[in-house]
Order: C-alpha cells, then structure tokens, then sequence
C-alpha cells in the first residue's frame, strides 16, 4: 500500500510575508502537466462533494443574470483551486471552512493578487445564515473591480496614444470584401 503524501508548507516559505516569487513562462506560474492534470482533477472532486455553503452561493449564480461577469465553481487558477472564480474580472472568492489552514490560504491569496487576481474571502456560516448581505457586498465588490478596470484601462490609453484597438463592429464587413448572398449548402 503506498503513503498518501499531504500538502504542507515550507518553513522558511511560511515565515517569510511576501508572496512567492513568480516565473516568468506561461501566465506567470510555472506548473507541470502532470501538475495541473492534478488540479483539474481535485477541482472536479470538489465540484462532485462541494458543502452547503457553496452550494448556496452556486445556486445563486445560477439563477442570476449577471451579463458577461460569470463565476466558475472550483476553478484552477495558476497553481491554486479558488471556490469561485470570475475571469472577465479578475475576482475569486473563497469560502472559509471551518478548521482550514489559514496560513496556507494566505499564501495562496498572495500568489494570486501578484498576478492581479483580487481574492474576496467569506465565510461559509456568513453565506448559510445571511446570504442577502453576502450578495449586497460581493455587488460593492464587483462594481469597484469593475471601475478600477476602466480606470486601468483609461490609464493605458492616455499612456499609450498611438495603440489602437480598433475591432469590426457586428454589422461591418472587412476591408474589401462586398457583401454576398449567403452560402446555400
């Protein structure tokens, strides 16, 4: 019978208050297929037997229409598995479980605000006993991460004059090209 092997923390790396260093290859994290196959594999088990409070705030999103601000469940995001993860920006939250190694759970919210990934953490009894507020504040939370993305935005357009970023609207038809009846197949 072969040992499990736990995850545990590195001494010196739990003294320290900084955030890890970051590699400069891929989307700023250095992690081995086998690796990442094995994220991708905890998450799905963790989408299998997610608790009470996540399955709460899961149906939740669900049922709202949140446009093109979407929340994945268990999401794998560099080398980390955040409860939730919206991509478009930039926000992942995490659910406080009850006996959880809060010093790992630091580190990993270190690693993810250096590559500008914002971390909101909530407490599952706070999602169990009182959603409505939990919703109301992670509302203030995503209207802030969305003005400072415009903000950042406006920034690098006055930085950057000459970049443009110009993309055909729904109705144009590229340079050049007539309009033509539509195929018939």
């Amino acid at each position: 019978m072969t040992t499990r092997k736990t995850l545990a923390l590195n001494p010196e790396a739990a003294s320290s208050a900084e955030a890890p260093a970051l590699k400069k290859k891929g989307r700023g994290w250095e992690i081995s297929d086998k690796r990442l196959d094995a994220l991708h594999e905890q998450a799905r088990e963790l989408r299998r037997h997610s608790t009470e409070a996540h399955k709460a705030l899961a149906a939740k999103f669900t049922a709202a229409d949140l446009g093109r601000y979407t929340f994945k469940r268990h999401a794998v995001v560099g080398s980390a598995i955040v409860d939730f993860n919206c991509h478009n920006l930039g926000l992942a939250l995490a659910i406080d479980e009850e006996g959880q190694n809060d010093t790992l759970a630091k580190r990993r919210d270190k690693s993810l605000e250096s590559v500008g990934i914002k971390v909101m953490r909530i407490a599952a009894s706070d999602i169990l006993t009182d959603i409505d507020a939990v919703l109301k504040q992670l509302t203030q939370v995503m209207r802030d991460r969305i003005e400072e993305r415009k903000a950042a935005a406006r920034a690098h357009k006055a930085a950057n004059p000459k970049q443009t970023y110009s993309r055909p609207k729904s109705g144009d038809t590229p340079q050049g090209d007539t309009k033509r009846p539509p195929r018939k197949y």
